[in-house]
Parts: structure tokens; C-alpha cells; sequence
């Protein structure tokens, strides 16, 4: 069974409310619902099939994610990506993923190793299929590795409360395929030097791939602006 039919498989189980939660919150990290756009309860409800309670509480939630605006007399509105929330949230994920990659460097076992290897490989190919989903879930997965390869619970934690938050803005950076290159390049020297337990390197590695990332979007937020 694939992950997403286990994942299909999984939501069968959920509270409806949370089964519209999980679509629509993907439908606006993959950007199927654009920054800017209302969230009509009445069309929602037709086109999945649901009442419009069920809508309400899911907007709710995605309100407290910072997903969603509610605006004056337009009601539930996609909020937009801009350059202060992902400064924000990019300055946090620097500092941590530096700090698990410098944890990861005197922990990593041989399997993990492997697991590294092999999460390079699977990210280009996958960038070769353009399939934007997909590019991003193995950019997660590679990046997971080296988070658990940390072992340090408290760390990972906090890295999962980021993890939405990045998801969005890791899918506009990944929008931009002549990027794919320089993101494979980086991965690359990150995953050898943990798997040489290069400490220093690989925490200045970590620190440089989110800096790239960040002057990536903010070109991008900033060309849409013009």
C-alpha cells in the first residue's frame, strides 16, 4: 500500500471536520487555493460534498494556523505569503536545522547513512519528473532523516510545529525548477559531510541551504509585486 492510500485510508477514520481541514489546508500549501482567494462556505460545502458546519470549524482552524484571514464584509480569505512571516519563520528554521545538523554528525549510525544516500537520489529524481508533490515530499523526507538521526525528541518537536509553515513556502521555492540543480548540489555536501561528522561544515551547510531558500522566495514574492 502507497503512503497515499494509506493516508486516504487514515482520514476514513477522522472526524469530518477534520477531513476538510486536511483539503483544504493541502489545497493552499500545494497552492490550488491562491493567496487572495475567499473561501465561500456555500461553494466549499457543494463542491466537497459536505454541510457547512463542517467548512466553518475547518476554517477555524486554518485561521489559527495562519492559513486563513478573516477580513471585514469579504469573509474567509487565503492569507497571503509575505516577506515578514517568512523571515520569521525562516530565521527559527535556520537556527534549528543547523543545530540538527551539528547533532546529527556525532549520532548518525550507518543505516541512516544509507538512508541519506538514498533521500539525495530519490529528490532527483523526483525533481526530473516535475511533479511538484512529489519534489517536495522527498525535499521533507531527506530533511526528516536528518532530524531524527538527532535523536533528540524536544528538537524534533519543534521542527513539527514549523513543519506547515515551511511546507508552504518550501512549495514556492520548489516552483522554481532552476533551482533544482543548486537544491540537489546542497544536499548533497549537507548529507556527506553528516555522514563524515564534519560538525562545522555541516552546520554552515544547514545555515547556507535555508539562506538560498530564503533569497529564492523573496525574489519571487518580490517579481509578483511587480
Amino acid at each position: 500500500m502507497s503512503y497515499q492510500e494509506m493516508g486516504a485510508k487514515a482520514e476514513e477514520f477522522l472526524p469530518l471536520r477534520d477531513v476538510v481541514f486536511k483539503k483544504l489546508r493541502r489545497a493552499i500549501l500545494l497552492e490550488e487555493l491562491k493567496a487572495g482567494e475567499r473561501l465561500p462556505e456555500i461553494r466549499l460545502a457543494d463542491k466537497l460534498g459536505v454541510s457547512r458546519t463542517p467548512i466553518r470549524e475547518a476554517i477555524r482552524k486554518l485561521e489559527l494556523e495562519g492559513l486563513v484571514i478573516m477580513a471585514p464584509r469579504r469573509g474567509a480569505i487565503v492569507a497571503q505569503i509575505n516577506e515578514k512571516n517568512l523571515k520569521d519563520v525562516l530565521e527559527v528554521r535556520r537556527v534549528l536545522d543547523m543545530l540538527s545538523a551539528e547533532l546529527a554528525c556525532g549520532r548518525i549510525d550507518e543505516e541512516r547513512k544509507e538512508e541519506l544516500k538514498n533521500a539525495c537520489a530519490e529528490f532527483e529524481e523526483a525533481a526530473k519528473s516535475g511533479d511538484l508533490r512529489e519534489i517536495a515530499q522527498k525535499d521533507v523526507a531527506l530533511h526528516n532523516i536528518i532530524i531524527e538521526a538527532t535523536g533528540n525528541v524536544t528538537l524534533r518537536q519543534m521542527l513539527e510545529n514549523l513543519a506547515e509553515q515551511m511546507y508552504r513556502y518550501r512549495v514556492k521555492y520548489l516552483k522554481d525548477d532552476s533551482q533544482y540543480e543548486t537544491l540537489a548540489k546542497e544536499h548533497r555536501a549537507l548529507c556527506e559531510s553528516i555522514a563524515n561528522g564534519d560538525r562545522e561544515a555541516a552546520s554552515r551547510l544547514a545555515g547556507e541551504h535555508i539562506d538560498h531558500q530564503e533569497k529564492a522566495i523573496l525574489h519571487q514574492l518580490r517579481a509578483g509585486m511587480d
